[in-house]
């Protein structure tokens, strides 16, 4: 009886630790939803808040992330990323029948968009439109099928096991051991014409933008790497300038929707 009692809870302890896992990149998305609210129109900030009755958009920003504990909602998982192989073009007609990120953008965008949409549809597409921006902009989330966007890459980050796409999307921001309104209010300075220019393009342009830096990540670690200081200062200025651009180009979405 006490081994069956010691079992269960070695298996809950593992349980939680997986579930836990599966929450990444909450500092990340609340600096891409704070720079995008310093760059809405005041159209838009009424609008938006009147649908998410005050919460900020860093506040929702993780909310796609936290209902991966309800299966209920199992069938969104796709929407938070696009797996094609390196040197290939995107090919709709490829996509996973529940979706991907670009669809999901697209989708959501066209619920917030049309007038018959109840409320309750416009704020939860809303909160998933928040986050899948930033994730849009994460290199990883932009991956390979055959190692799910690198967490199939096993690393280790100073001591500890981890996986590339952990490295990209929580690793190296926690290590540089600021808050999100820290990291959102040291972003880059940027003229009218810089902002412009990067929120020029479509969805599927800034995907391959992204795409590019995809292959960069990968080439940047052999499975199991030790990952340290270095790998910080090499890469993380290209975390924050992504964190950056989406936030930029979640207001120029908004603004079109809202404002």
């Amino acid at each position: 009886m006490k081994k069956i009692y010691i079992s269960l809870i070695l298996c809950c302890l593992i349980s939680n630790s997986i579930l836990a896992t599966d929450f990444w990149g909450q500092n990340g998305h609340r600096v891409t939803g704070r720079i995008a609210e310093k760059h809405l129109t005041n159209r838009a900030k009424r609008n938006i808040d009147r649908l998410l009755k005050g919460q900020s958009l860093a506040f929702v920003s993780t909310y796609a992330d936290e209902i991966k504990s309800d299966r209920k909602y199992t069938k969104y998982n796709p929407w938070h990323y696009v797996n094609f192989p390196i040197g290939e073009k995107y090919d709709p007609s490829k996509r996973n029948p529940a979706g991907d990120i670009i669809y999901a953008i697209a989708y959501c965008t066209k619920v917030l968009k049309d007038e018959n949409s109840s409320n309750e549809d416009k704020v939860f597409h809303l909160k998933m439109l928040v986050h899948l921006v930033g994730d849009l902009h994460q290199p990883l989330h932009i991956g390979r099928a055959e190692d799910k966007g690198g967490n199939d890459i096993q690393v280790r980050w100073f001591n500890n096991g981890t996986n590339l796409h952990s490295v990209w999307d929580t690793k190296m921001i926690d290590s540089f051991n600021m808050s999100y309104i820290e990291l959102a209010n040291s972003a880059e300075q940027l003229s009218k014409n810089q902002i412009k220019a990067i929120q020029d393009g479509s969805v599927t342009d800034w995907m391959y933008e992204t795409r590019n830096l995809t292959v960069k990540a990968y080439n940047s670690v052999k499975v199991g790497q030790k990952l340290r200081y270095r790998y910080s200062y090499l890469y993380f200025p290209i975390v924050r300038e992504q964190l950056q651009k989406g936030g930029l180009r979640l207001a120029k979405i908004l603004n079109d929707i809202f404002g």
